[in-house]
């Protein structure tokens, strides 16, 4: 158990430091951040650390890249290949491929890699760390000569691209990178292992960037998210990010985005995995929560795109090829509300006091997986004279049991959304980011995650601090 989670970091419990925020992005959009080095610091050591979370798998994706010179001593990348294995390359020679591939996009990975081509052992001059433990396993394996200038510190800084191709665009979420100049350090320098949990969790990393081209990206002002924060003043320019990407989903508190491994190929899902776009007019699709539940309360909107369901479902009957071509309220041990006003039970439509829905509305959807019921909102108003806090009675809300044979108590339940019409738009909102237009905002009563609407007392957002307290 220790080796999971050390190596799938999913939102460490209590850390003792917290990370407030991350920055969300998106190849589809082209987003990135740049630096252009004035003066060049030490060609031979240096650091990169920073923990990202991914939101598309099975394309090149880069994370940073240094320098912008196309051979060995000019660049030095770190990217995800298509395959999803991760290299550490220069201009034409693979330093490291890994055999281990990174496919889990609910979680959280620290990388570091420490950069030091003076030391006498070959094999010591690039060093790769996952979650704290030094990878050793790898595809391609090559060295620089001792002494040998690398593309670090010197004419550019690159973060979620590739600067010298102007392609590759990382999509997904990032915080907490820093880069030291002149320095090598091992991991401990920015994580440690909780000594509960055995969890790899940050630290306090504001005082740890060194050198000349040094820079610490903690994305905690909205309104300057290249800003470094270890006063160094190597701020980075940012391209086609704005203040609407940063994002509260951090390694210490990760929340619940659609499940990238669960869909069919003819849609898209971008925006932090937030949205997504059905291109395949003939058939139902379904995308539901990375975080399932067998007990607590929890809530989540969604905006809607044209013909379309929102409802909930057994994770072991949701999962997997059958809800390519089934919708939720079809699939067995599902509810869904139909955007014609109907609900569904296991493909069966039920009659009930609820309203049609289309595009721009906001549908709440607050599951209490504690009494077996589940309740849907249109606009902020429960249907059905709905009251979620109702408890056992349900008061306004569907029984789980209701038509879904085979249910059962601690069946896990997730969160979803399918819809029909083909290159119409649908949008999640778990709390942690969200691409909704959200006009008041409301966390809930635990104080977290960012609602147009306030979540009813006792439903929480689908993150892991909550999921820890009360699920």
């Amino acid at each position: 158990m220790e080796t999971l989670q050390r190596t799938a970091n999913r939102g460490s419990i209590s850390t003792g430091y917290d990370i407030d925020n991350s920055v969300k992005l998106e190849a589809d959009n082209s987003e990135k951040l740049s630096r252009t080095v004035s003066t060049a610091g030490n060609r031979d050591v240096g650091t990169i650390s920073m923990w990202i979370k991914r939101t598309e798998l099975s394309t090149y994706q880069y994370l940073c890249q240094f320098g912008n010179t196309d051979n060995d001593n000019g660049r030095t990348f770190v990217r995800f290949q298509n395959d999803d294995t991760l290299r550490i390359a220069g201009g034409s020679t693979v330093w490291r491929n890994t055999n281990r591939v990174f496919r889990d996009t609910s979680a959280w990975y620290h990388i570091v890699i420490a950069f030091d081509t003076t030391q006498t052992t070959a094999n010591d001059r690039f060093k790769l760390y996952v979650n704290g433990v030094q990878e050793t396993s790898f595809s391609s394996t090559a060295n620089p000569s001792q002494y040998d200038n690398l593309g670090i510190n010197f004419q550019t800084q690159a973060i979620g691209y590739n600067p010298t191709d102007s392609g590759s665009y990382f999509s997904g979420y990032m915080t907490e990178i820093v880069c030291q100049d002149g320095t090598a350090s091992a991991p401990t320098e920015f994580g440690e292992t909780d000594s509960d949990t055995g969890i790899w969790k940050p630290i306090d990393v504001s005082s740890v960037a060194s050198g000349t081209n040094g820079f610490y990206l903690d994305f905690e002002s909205s309104g300057s998210l290249g800003a470094d924060s270890s006063g160094n003043g190597n701020n980075f320019t940012l391209n086609n990010i704005t203040s609407a990407d940063q994002a509260t989903d951090t390694p210490t508190n990760s929340f619940s985005t659609w499940n990238i491994l669960n869909r069919y190929f003819s849609t898209t899902i971008n925006e932090g995995a937030t949205k997504v776009t059905n291109s395949d007019v003939a058939n139902w699709r379904s995308y539901v929560s990375t975080i399932a539940v067998s007990s607590g309360k929890w809530y989540a909107e969604f905006e809607a795109g044209g013909t379309s369901f929102i409802g909930v479902g057994d994770v072991s009957e949701i999962t997997g090829t059958k809800s390519y071509t089934q919708y939720l309220g079809q699939i067995p041990a599902s509810i869904g509300y139909y955007s014609a006003g109907l609900l569904f039970y296991s493909g069966a439509s039920q009659s009930g006091s609820f309203t049609g829905f289309g595009d721009g509305d906001v549908i709440s959807c607050a599951l209490d997986k504690d009494n077996g019921f589940v309740y849907w909102a249109k606009n902020g108003v429960w249907q059905n004279s709905g009251d979620p806090t109702s408890g056992a009675t349900g008061t306004g809300g569907v029984a789980l049991t209701s038509g879904n044979a085979g249910y059962e108590a601690s069946d896990q339940y997730i969160i979803g959304y399918s819809p029909l019409v083909a290159n119409s738009a649908g949008f999640a909102n778990y709390g942690g980011f969200t691409t909704m237009s959200i006009s008041s905002g409301n966390p809930d009563s635990a104080g977290y995650g960012n609602f147009e609407y306030a979540p009813p007392s006792g439903y929480y957002a689908l993150c892991t601090k909550n999921l820890a307290e009360y699920g």
